[in-house]
């Protein structure tokens, strides 16, 4: 996608070949700067410190992390190694366990010797993939909107509601719950989209914002608790949001304060769809809310708020006084009964296992 005219993905391989750049997140949308990731080390602080983040990208970066610790230490502990460390640095993301057990089958059964150039073949493809995948998410997901512009007047302008960053910033590119988004805007169908500010972390505010604005797409920033004020009020014509991990079930646990608009889309009668690819379904499990383990952040994320000042230094500022106790959940579960529709790479599937596995019969045929 766009920054300022100039083409980027969110994670690519530097100019030497060998080390891997990544934009840096957490300096967003004040700073624009890019890390470069050369170690195992390197690849964990960028996935735990959220210098990027997003289910998919986080696949995509423990890849090529699991490539460039192969490059220091090829054996089979190294190789051991690098796949406990990557894996404990995000607990609910699914993609981060995908991409980790593609990596290493692709790779264990090669001397060592030849193992480190085969992981950084295959982690290209999987970010290869997830551009294909989240390109067929956007197809679909454009044909709703379609649909929904045909049911308006001519011109008249589709509000869609979002909520955290499902955009190209959380993916290799085009995002998840934006890739239709930048398709029907690409079209010339009238979106605006209403941005919820998404705390603790801003994530909608600092980078949904920052990422459809550099595109061209019409938005404005809400906090979180006007959603249900914007249903009620006819507002909203339809909420697309992301997904971290999807039971095979159709459950889906999502950033913190989703099932919240959910609840208020059924309330009013507004679609509300998850745009997902087939990497974040997890197969194993069916209770989202039982057997999703929700991550705990720190509790600085809530009391604390990371701005601009008026000077343009960029500090953290407390809201809340010292020494308060608090409680950070990163995540919720929306049931499947409040998903109108998961939108995948392969369609547009209800939110049930039938419908899922008949989307996906070559993973849902799998033992759990």
């Amino acid at each position: 996608m766009n920054v300022d005219g100039v083409p980027y993905r969110s994670i690519w391989v530097n100019g030497d070949g060998i080390s891997v750049d990544v934009i840096d997140q957490t300096r967003l949308p004040h700073a624009f700067e890019i890390m470069n990731l050369k170690t195992l080390d390197d690849a964990c602080v960028a996935i735990r410190d959220m210098v990027v983040r997003g289910a998919p990208l986080i696949g995509a970066t423990a890849a090529f992390g699991f490539y460039l610790a192969l490059r220091h230490d090829a054996s089979d502990r190294g190789m051991q190694t690098a796949y406990d460390l990557l894996y404990a640095t995000r607990p609910t993301a699914v993609n981060l366990r995908w991409a980790l057990d593609r990596m290493h089958q692709t790779v264990r059964r090669l001397e060592p010797e030849e193992r480190a150039a085969r992981a950084y073949a295959e982690a290209g493809a999987i970010a290869a993939l997830d551009v294909e995948t989240n390109q067929g998410i956007g197809r679909f997901g454009l044909v709703l909107i379609e649909s929904i512009a045909m049911k308006k007047k001519p011109g008249e302008t589709i509000n869609i509601l979002t909520h955290c960053n499902a955009g190209w910033l959380a993916t290799v590119d085009w995002g998840t719950a934006t890739a239709p988004i930048y398709m029907a805007h690409d079209a010339g169908i009238p979106i605006h989209v209403w941005v919820d500010e998404t705390r603790p972390r801003n994530q909608g505010a600092s980078l949904t914002a920052w990422e459809l604005g550099h595109h061209g797409v019409p938005h404005s920033l809400v906090v979180d608790n006007a959603g249900g004020h914007l249903m009620q009020h006819g507002l909203v014509d339809l909420c697309l949001v992301g997904s971290d991990r999807t039971t095979r079930s159709g459950d889906v646990c999502n950033k913190i304060g989703t099932y919240l608009k959910a609840l208020a889309a059924n309330d009013n009668d507004v679609p509300f769809y998850v745009c997902l690819p087939s990497t974040t379904i997890d197969w194993t499990i069916s209770d989202g809310r039982a057997e999703i383990p929700i991550e705990q952040r720190d509790g600085s994320e809530v009391s604390q708020v990371i701005g601009k000042t008026s000077d343009g230094q960029i500090a953290a500022v407390a809201i809340a006084p010292d020494g308060t106790p608090v409680v950070n959940y990163a995540f919720d579960v929306t049931p499947a009964r409040l998903i109108s529709g998961l939108i995948t790479e392969s369609g547009i599937a209800d939110a049930n296992e039938r419908s899922l596995g008949h989307a996906f019969p070559k993973f849902s045929a799998r033992p759990g």
